[in-house]
């Protein structure tokens, strides 16, 4: 069993899981690059420099089509890297799955062009008073790889896969809103089943018992 994590997130996120699962699968849960006890990116990474990583991990691993459980941008990857490799994964199970470019709202446009304007002027206020806290933070290769991986629309890659997939979300997820989100993969994803659970982005955290159960039946039901 193999675990993707979220974005700015490591393989701590799924501290139940990894206690969980291990009863009954052999579990593996890297960091990916740029994250945890990775090594920092030196250069922008999107999504699909990410599924070329992950397709280096899983042969220097040796696993042999894994049931894979993807939170958030783990999701993105799994994805993208299942577009490409149909048969790669046994199962997929998703909490809180992203890779939706949705429609910009004016009052987003018009705080984009904004940006634009007082960043040719002043570029040092512009990236201090401009987007959310959490981007804002990044080091520069990071907020890169971060536009390269947010502004990628998957739904053609979602509607490729054709293994089993189980998603959930959280009821209150504001970050990957069922609605937005789940309905919308759940759709793209033939076959795909939609569960939305009690809790928000990290359901599978706050909820890890019914969020564990349900995994488990999943990935053992024939």
């Amino acid at each position: 069993m193999l675990f993707l994590h979220g974005y700015l997130s490591n393989k701590e996120s799924f501290y139940y899981q990894t206690e969980f699962f291990s009863r009954y699968f052999k579990v593996t849960a890297p960091d990916m690059p740029g994250f945890g006890a990775s090594a920092p990116l030196t250069q922008a990474y999107s999504v699909g420099n990410y599924c070329d990583w992950l397709e280096s991990f899983i042969k220097s691993a040796k696993l042999d089509r894994p049931m894979v459980l993807a939170h958030s941008f783990g999701a993105r990857v799994a994805f993208k890297y299942l577009s490409a490799r149909p048969d790669a994964f046994e199962k997929l199970a998703v909490t809180g799955g992203a890779g939706l470019v949705k429609e910009r709202s004016p009052r987003y446009m018009r705080r984009v062009k904004a940006y634009r304007r007082v960043k040719k002027l002043f570029p040092k206020f512009a990236e201090k008073h401009f987007g959310s806290e959490e981007y804002r933070k990044l080091s520069p290769v990071m907020k890169e790889s971060y536009k390269l991986i947010v502004n990628e629309d998957l739904k053609a890659c979602a509607e490729k896969i054709d293994i089993p997939v189980l998603l959930v979300y959280g009821r209150d997820d504001t970050v990957t809103p069922p609605d937005e989100e789940g309905k919308v993969f759940n759709g793209l994803i033939r076959g795909s089943r939609l569960t939305v659970t009690e809790g928000g982005h990290f359901c599978f955290c706050e909820h890890s018992d019914v969020f564990n159960r349900l995994v488990y039946e999943f990935f053992t039901e024939n």
